[in-house]
């Protein structure tokens, strides 16, 4: 070898050892982490992580590389870097040996810095494979042979093609009932003509051995959903009152790891192919239960390592038996007929407190975040500038909750005008110079029958009671002259049609995207609360880029600074028919279209 090589090899480990050094010590500052000169079973990647693109998939399939084994994966939320748990010492000098300096793991095929440590830090937690099964919970592999799969597949198969459509080109086919995934319910009094193919029949007999407090024995509705590869579903609990305990759900023709939530409580389970699962009692009633949309999983190994496993076609088959009527489970959190009943008692606590709460978690967030949140909304929704392309030339059009005024040079034609209550907001649409002036929704400062369009894009679901929403649509009728149109848009409840995600839930697309996550969330929440009077109302915190659990919640927000601030802003989402409910009490209106988009309920109506 040249001398020139030698030294350049010799000025590459210098680089290397500066650079490990380096990032040691920002993560020692940042977590408290203690470096050990001798080798451990705990590894940190010092240069890569979440924040930076990479996933404990990338990661593991990396490590196994080396010939090393791997316990245990521990992502940050937020940090570029991460830490692994070797099975044995020996695995672990075989990992650092095969990566440090080596694997091209980092973002553009940097290189990641590895170093032994002493212990993991405090804020890792623990692994979700190492925590015990929701109570009710049972996974039962082999349930079926593969000769049995092949005839339950077949016979599916054979009964979408004898109706209109097929299994091959859709992603989901009811028996016995649809599932109406817009409300998350059925509708008992109409049955399909497809019952559950008598070729299930022979899993009854089977499933009675663990059905001894179950509310049936054999179910008369089945689910069957095709997943690709890359496929899931978001995190949801079958809904209380459309359903009996328990449910079935029958894995076939690939594994699968799905992910449990209670609260700040996360387990992750493996379903093997061929394996039933049964979600009964606390797991089917107080758990949510989804899978992550990926291509490959991690899933432990017989000896207790970590590993990787690609994800092939899988088809589910969930078996259902329908309630008729209201479910009294002891799980009131995500019962929907529990919850019928409390939305009288929040509605009353919220109009008394709606106010203060609007203040606190609508006012002086979006005062606080207004350039962040501006940077963000800077695009028209199509069918906005759509409504608004519509008047003539000189018409007076108001926005009410203009926020940033991004649709108020939609119709050059037109005379446009904003108004918010956000100070920060309106310092945007002032630098760009715009007409705006600051007002409440409740009270705008505008003559009665003045206005020839009037829009209000997702606002009136930032108020408290319906009495103040009603209030908001009011004053927009008010300012209408008669033969004047407005156009109102608030967030939906339910973020998918006909099995089509809202552009709300496609952007949860992986793990280092999550910009908060439950335990985050609620830590926050948590903190809010103890800053509030004990008798104020407490809502809960929705997970972002999930489907809503409830209507009255605090959606986060996360700055984009150093801190990287949660900040929680109060939302009402809207059922489907509420808003023109409201609109149908306006005196003098006359509802115009009403029409679904992109996750929002929208309408339009106009002055008689």
């Amino acid at each position: 070898m040249h001398v020139e090589q030698q030294q350049q090899i010799v000025n590459n480990a210098k680089k290397a050892e500066k650079k490990r050094r380096r990032c040691l010590a920002i993560i020692k500052s940042d977590c408290d982490v203690s470096p050990s000169d001798t080798p451990t079973v705990y590894l940190a990647i010092l240069n890569v992580g979440l924040s930076n693109g990479l996933t404990e998939e990338r990661l593991l399939e990396a490590a196994a590389q080396t010939g090393g084994s791997v316990s245990e994966v521990a992502m940050l939320a937020g940090k570029s870097y991460c830490f692994l748990v070797c099975s044995t010492l020996e695995d672990s000098k075989l990992v650092f040996t095969g990566m440090h300096n080596v694997a091209t793991i980092g973002q553009l095929g940097a290189v990641a810095y590895l170093s032994y440590v002493q212990a993991l830090p405090a804020l890792a937690g623990k692994s979700k494979w190492n925590k015990p099964l929701p109570s009710g919970l049972i996974v039962l592999p082999d349930f079926v042979s593969e000769a049995e799969e092949e005839t339950l597949l077949k016979s599916i198969a054979d009964d979408c093609r004898s109706h209109e459509g097929t299994l091959k080109h859709r992603h989901v086919k009811h028996f016995g009932y649809e599932f109406l995934y817009g409300s998350n319910n059925v509708d008992p009094t109409r049955p399909l003509d497809q019952p559950v193919p008598p070729a299930c029949d022979f899993l009854w007999p089977r499933v009675e051995n663990f059905s001894s407090s179950w509310d049936w024995s054999k179910p008369d509705q089945l689910t069957v959903n095709e997943y690709e590869p890359g496929h899931g579903i978001p995190p949801h609990v079958d809904t209380h009152s459309a359903f009996l305990d328990p449910i079935l759900s029958l894995s076939l023709q690939s594994d699968v790891v799905m992910d449990f939530r209670r609260g700040d409580s996360q387990v992750q389970v493996k379903l093997p192919r061929r394996s039933l699962l049964i979600m009964s009692g606390e797991a089917r009633y107080d758990w949510t239960h989804g899978i992550k949309p990926k291509h490959i999983d991690v899933v432990p190994t017989p000896t207790g390592s970590l590993t990787t496993q690609v994800r092939s076609k899988r088809t589910s088959l969930t078996f259902r038996r329908l309630r008729r009527g209201n479910c009294n489970c002891s799980y009131p959190t995500l019962c929907d007929s529990q919850q019928s009943k409390v939305p009288q008692e929040l509605s009353t606590t919220l109009a008394d407190q709606a106010v203060s709460l609007e203040q606190q978690n609508v006012h002086e967030v979006y005062d606080k975040i207004a350039n962040h949140f501006s940077e963000t909304r800077h695009t028209p929704w199509p069918q906005v500038a759509q409504f608004l392309d519509g008047f003539d030339t000189a018409s007076v059009v108001l926005d009410v909750g203009c926020g940033n005024g991004k649709y108020l040079g939609c119709n050059a034609h037109v005379l446009a005008i904003g108004c918010d209550r956000s100070q920060g907001l309106l310092a945007v649409g002032r630098q760009r110079g715009q007409h705006l002036f600051r007002c409440d929704c409740l009270n705008v400062p505008v003559r009665s029958s003045s206005i020839d369009g009037c829009i209000s894009i997702a606002v009136i679901h930032h108020l408290a009671s319906a009495e103040r929403r009603l209030g908001a649509l009011r004053e927009m009728a008010r300012v209408l002259r008669p033969g004047g149109r407005a156009l109102v848009y608030v967030w939906a409840k339910e973020q998918r049609r006909n099995d089509k995600k809202s552009a709300y839930l496609r952007q949860n697309k992986a793990v280092n995207k999550e910009r908060t996550t439950e335990q985050v969330q609620r830590q926050k929440q948590q903190q809010q609360m103890e800053k509030q009077p004990r008798d104020h109302v407490a809502l809960p915190v929705h997970t972002n880029r999930t489907e809503f659990q409830q209507q009255d919640v605090l959606v986060p927000w996360k700055t984009k600074d150093e801190q990287r601030t949660t900040f929680l802003r109060y939302y009402h989402v809207f059922e489907e028919q509420e808003l023109e409910k409201l609109v149908a009490q306006l005196p003098d209106v006359e509802l115009k279209r009403s029409y679904y988009d992109q996750g929002n309920h929208c309408v339009i109506f106009e002055r008689k």
